[in-house]
């Protein structure tokens, strides 16, 4: 029982803190196979929250594994007109994307890096409008992580195998804040607390960032004009979103004096 409500919990989540969901808008939910439970839940509680239209994109694994292994080389150098159309149509519409992850990490391991590379480029190619639109937030946009067994296999390898995938759940929904009692809400506090620590960084302008600890020595220098952001945006509409992950382009250049680390740990920066 516990477990279907803090799934409830996450969904309501993803939709109104990650994508921020208004009334009407569209939404475009990605998803592996293998996680109907969750993305079912997604497209509920999208209606509930007045989404006008929800669709859901399907993918497996096992056949993205099969098409890198045995597709012809001209197969990769090529992505469809038609799913980058549809793709273009989530900005054209204001609407909001949402990744469901739950990938295996070694899925394509021992594919030929060329086919990889080869492919990127030609997607890239083809969604640069679609992710023009995400860097530039014209669209909301989220990825949240639901467990897999070769995913739960890696990071909790000396538990049972009948026990990882309880534990990762665990463990995500504990990253998240599921096990408040009112996740929303929780969130947007923790944003509020964010934006408060990232306009004290930038008032410090810091040159640089000195981590120090036991089998730790790390220094990273800082950018002159180096900006300080929280993970959240507001899109065009003026509609706040709570849970990004990292945009396709690397934000952040050092300089060619910027050092060098190693680093086994960390700890976070103090601000009073």
């Amino acid at each position: 029982m516990d477990f279907e409500r803090n799934l409830d919990k996450y969904a309501e989540l993803a939709v109104k803190a990650g994508v921020n969901i208004q009334k009407d808008q569209f939404l475009w939910v990605s998803a592996p196979t293998g996680t109907e439970q969750l993305v079912r839940r997604i497209v509920r509680q999208a209606y509930l929250a007045g989404a006008g239209d929800v669709h859901v994109q399907w993918y497996d694994e096992e056949v993205k594994r099969t098409h890198y292994e045995l597709a012809p080389d001209s197969a990769f150098k090529h992505f469809p007109k038609w799913l980058a159309a549809a793709f273009d149509s989530v900005g054209e519409r204001e609407g909001a994307f949402l990744q469901v992850e739950a990938d295996d990490p070694d899925l394509l391991k021992g594919i030929p890096p060329e086919r990889l590379q080869t492919y990127e480029k030609a997607r890239g190619n083809a969604l640069e409008s679609f992710y023009d639109a995400i860097e530039t937030d014209r669209i909301s946009w989220s990825i949240i992580a639901m467990p897999s067994q070769k995913w739960a296999d890696k990071v909790f390898p000396e538990l049972p195998e009948s026990e990882r995938i309880s534990a990762l759940w665990n463990t995500i929904f504990e990253a998240v804040r599921i096990k408040e009692e009112k996740p929303v809400d929780e969130w947007r506090k923790h944003i509020e607390t964010l934006q408060v620590k990232a306009s004290q960084l930038n008032e410090k302008r810091f040159w640089k960032l000195q981590y120090t600890a036991t089998g730790t020595d790390l220094t990273v220098e800082l950018p002159d004009k180096h900006l300080w952001l929280t993970g959240s945006s507001t899109n065009k509409g003026r509609n706040d979103l709570y849970c990004q992950y990292a945009n396709r382009r690397s934000l952040y250049r050092p300089s060619q004096n910027w050092g060098e680390w190693v680093c086994f740990k960390y700890k976070a920066i103090g601000l009073s």
